[in-house]
């Protein structure tokens, strides 16, 4: 019996961008968005598909308190907050830093507070640290009488990958010739239930920092879901796209945004989305991906991230275009 509960409508809507295909070189039907970031819940965005397997894990075993970890501004904390108050659960994010770090927040955290989460501050540590402070806050929570249940990283597990599993056969229902998928790779989950719908040789994931292998993550999440062995090497990763590190303005990110943003009116952020589609331009520049072939640009939302990231909400700002009267 599945436990998958429902917390959006599907399917989403899958555009043509002909503007911005002609302003790669691509002809004007090559290019389409898989529109994720229109998912209802909570402002958008591909973690929505995991939560409906994760979220639903939980309410079967009983538990009242969704806790889960990521950056202060991730979108995967945001959108668990927002499960949390459509279903009526409670929620603790588990974050890096502290609280005066936060001072003046914006983005996400702002809809993590009206969303009613709790956020506790586990200051300095890498990934494998706050999984071992989300185990501490689970344990303190049981001493209280509440009942806990932990979501990982990004949402990405096993079942929570079942997600992109079912987000790929839509995409195949929506275009089925569709020869190169697009993906922002954070904590992998999202492309591995996409190899697993659509197999490796249609999925170009760009990692953007969020893990250190990332196809050792990707092959084993996309092996534990298929129950078939895949092989990191055979996976399509560009890692061109990093730049100084996750969280930090890439140059080539903040102009693929706005070519984005001025050719179809699509906003991007510059943590995953827009690391994605200059992984993207990049693929086109370097011929992996070339005219003639139906590209799908999945996108994975993030907008409330952009107003949180200061130096890019910044250079946008610096560089606007102005008009002044005669």
């Amino acid at each position: 019996m599945s436990d998958k509960i429902a917390l959006s409508t599907w399917p989403t809507p899958l555009e043509p961008m002909p503007r911005l295909a002609a302003a790669l070189g691509l002809g004007e039907g090559d290019l389409w968005v898989k529109r994720d970031d229109l998912i209802g819940l909570g402002g958008g965005g591909n973690k929505v598909r995991k939560l409906e397997w994760t979220v639903g894990a939980a309410l079967a075993e009983g538990a009242d308190t969704l806790v889960t970890t990521g950056a202060a501004q991730s979108n995967h904390a945001r959108l668990t907050a927002a499960a949390g108050a459509r279903l009526g659960l409670d929620v603790v994010l588990v974050f890096p830093g502290t609280r005066q770090s936060a001072a003046g927040s914006s983005g996400n955290l702002v809809l993590d507070s009206l969303f009613g989460a709790r956020v506790f501050w586990a200051g300095d540590g890498d990934p494998s640290t706050l999984a071992g402070v989300a185990d501490g806050v689970c344990e303190q929570l049981r001493r209280d009488g509440a009942r806990p249940h932990l979501i990982p990283f990004g949402g990405s597990s096993p079942l929570g990958a079942r997600g992109y599993l079912d987000g790929g056969k839509e995409l195949l229902a929506q275009l089925a010739d569709v020869q190169h998928v697009v993906v922002a790779l954070g904590s992998g989950g999202t492309m591995a239930g996409l190899v697993g719908a659509l197999g490796e040789e249609r999925v170009l994931g760009v990692h953007c920092g969020a893990v250190a292998e990332p196809a050792v993550v990707v092959a084993g999440l996309a092996g534990a879901l298929t129950g078939r062995n895949r092989t990191p090497g055979a996976l399509r990763i560009r890692t061109d796209q990093v730049g100084a590190g996750y969280g930090v303005l890439h140059e080539p990110v903040l102009e693929a945004i706005r070519t984005a943003a001025a050719t179809e009116g699509i906003v991007l952020d510059p943590v995953y989305s827009g690391r994605a589609m200059a992984g993207l331009i990049a693929a086109v520049r370097d011929g992996d991906v070339r005219r003639g072939q139906r590209t799908v640009f999945l996108h994975t939302g993030g907008l409330p991230g952009l107003f949180g990231h200061a130096q890019t909400v910044h250079r946008s700002v610096t560089d606007l275009h102005t008009y002044e009267a005669v």
